[in-house]
């Protein structure tokens, strides 16, 4: 239904929103801005008067445009409850075009310049991927069950978005969960503060006075200093983003290295963004994949041409966004703001004034909610595949820790040892082997054990054959690219095909149950 009935495009529920998303942006801001300066040792000429000024561009373009798609969807449909997708920079591939493209070629070469044109790089061959994936994401989401792409959803969310919060908050608790207590009573107990002042502001004012009064007792929760707050004061000025392309083009120089990862992050972003568009229309707001899925690649093509090594897509979080009254003036407030804070300079002043733990448990809270909408908008008889589906982003975060772990005492597992691990009860081999491509291994699982649920045995075994397939090539159970990756694995999944395709055509099957949604 078509209606030319006015759109609002800004509601109260959007400070909610503005200051929720706008405080989750300006994490990842602070984080990059952190790995660029201490991880790469990148010149803060650099950092701040280049790479972030096309950061704040890149981020200002996708938010406005995803404010742009939410104002036409709501035009369109006459509804004043549609929210915009939240969007920003790829928290995975944040570090990993840090640590596995970045760092090496810097450390090799002697020159952080040369990772950063490599990082560029890596970011321009993904954007394509993107761009030509958009028109195939359709037809995927059309066959892949619900279960499955909010399954493998809800693995990120409780392995690396609610996990860290979570760590932190209870690691500072005084500051931590006095915030997540705020914010708890706020968005799941329906308390109003102040005169509605948002919870989001709410738990971070009350945060950093814990956190500065503590630094004036000389307790120091929160790690805040004066010194750091009058530093910051150096990286102001105002900072115009210009074209980089002659660094594009020289990070082809590593492009064996960025081809290894920048096609399977690329298919990951092509799930991911499929995932979270799912999210949307299971709260209500149903967006063209291909159009997602095109911008996330035009924008971050657009930033990596002026110096933005950090490649941008659709946000998990739509549900919690809308949950908390946002609809589609926060996307775009968010944008506007963060183009300021990234060209004059103010993000090293917020990161001097503000505790992090202070916004962890807004993350947190995204999580619990993207966690528990893989089980509310499934049919309950799913719940055994959501299960499964997750499985694979849990040992891709149990490797990374073991990984971090081992590499900060300068060593790694294979210098250590498999069979050492083993004898602990470390079993490394299997969180690298279902760990690697997490994303894409825990849709196949999904859609595998949602149909078989169903009782529909040879679309199940088609999701096999793709499994293997995609095995077989590197994308899933592997960590790199490739013919003949993983052959047990990929033998394994012919094996799961051809088992359900011998059972629908001569096995008898017990009908599946009527199932209340």
């Amino acid at each position: 239904m078509t209606t030319t009935a006015k759109v609002n495009i800004w509601t109260p529920g959007d400070w909610n929103a503005y200051f929720g998303f706008g405080t989750n942006i300006l994490v990842n801001l602070l984080v990059l801005t952190g790995l660029l300066r201490f991880v790469l040792k990148m010149p803060d000429e650099i950092v701040f008067g280049r790479i972030l000024p096309a950061t704040g561009l890149m981020l200002f373009l996708s938010t406005v445009y995803y404010a742009w798609l939410a104002y036409k969807l709501a035009k369109e449909t006459g509804r004043d409850d549609v929210c915009a997708l939240p969007s920003g920079i790829s928290v995975p591939h944040m570090f990993v075009v840090v640590f596995v493209i970045m760092l090496p070629i810097s450390l090799s070469s002697g020159d952080p310049i040369k990772g950063w044109e490599a990082g560029l790089a890596w970011v321009f061959i993904q954007s394509f991927v993107l761009m030509v994936g958009g028109f195939i994401a359709p037809f995927i989401r059309k066959v892949t069950p619900r279960a499955a792409l909010l399954g493998t959803l809800a693995g990120v969310s409780i392995a690396f978005i609610s996990l860290r919060p979570a760590l932190e908050m209870f690691m500072t608790p005084v500051v931590g969960v006095v915030c997540f207590a705020i914010i708890l009573a706020s968005w799941f107990g329906g308390v109003r503060y102040f005169k509605g002042v948002p919870a989001g502001l709410v738990a971070i004012a009350v945060g950093t006075l814990i956190a500065w009064g503590s630094t004036a007792m000389g307790l120091n929760y929160g790690g805040m200093s004066l010194e750091n707050v009058t530093a910051s004061f150096a990286n102001f000025g105002f900072s115009f983003p210009i074209p980089a392309i002659g660094h594009v083009f020289s990070g082809f120089e590593f492009l064996g290295v960025i081809l290894v990862t920048a096609i399977p992050f690329g298919i990951y972003d092509l799930v991911e963004a499929m995932d979270n568009v799912e999210s949307a229309a299971a709260g209500g707001d149903s967006y063209p994949t291909t159009r997602v899925l095109t911008a996330d690649g035009v924008v971050s093509l657009v930033g990596c041409m002026m110096g933005n090594p950090f490649i941008n897509a659709v946000y998990i979080g739509h549900p919690g966004w809308k949950s908390m009254g946002g609809r589609i003036g926060y996307s775009a407030a968010t944008g506007c703001t963060v183009l300021v804070l990234s060209w004059l300079g103010i993000i090293a002043l917020m990161a001097s004034l503000i505790p992090v733990v202070a916004i962890s448990p807004i993350l947190l809270y995204i999580g619990m909610l993207i966690g528990a909408q893989a089980f509310q908008e499934t049919p309950r008889s799913h719940a055994p595949a959501i299960i499964l589906a997750l499985m694979p982003n849990l040992a891709a975060w149990g490797k990374l820790q073991i990984d971090n772990a081992l590499g900060a005492a300068g060593t790694s597992a294979a210098t250590l040892g498999l069979d050492k691990l083993g004898k602990v009860g470390v079993l490394y081999h299997g969180l690298e082997v279902l760990g690697g491509g997490a994303i894409l291994g825990g849709l196949m699982l999904g859609a595998i054990a949602a149909f078989i649920i169903e009782r529909k045995l040879v679309k199940a075994a088609m999701f096999a054959l793709a499994a293997a397939a995609c095995t077989f090539v590197g994308l899933m159970h592997g960590e790199a690219i490739g013919f003949a990756q993983s052959l047990p694995v990929t033998f394994s999944y012919l094996a799961v095909a051809g088992i359900l395709f011998v059972s629908a055509k001569y096995a008898e099957i017990v009908p599946a149950s009527a199932e209340t949604h």
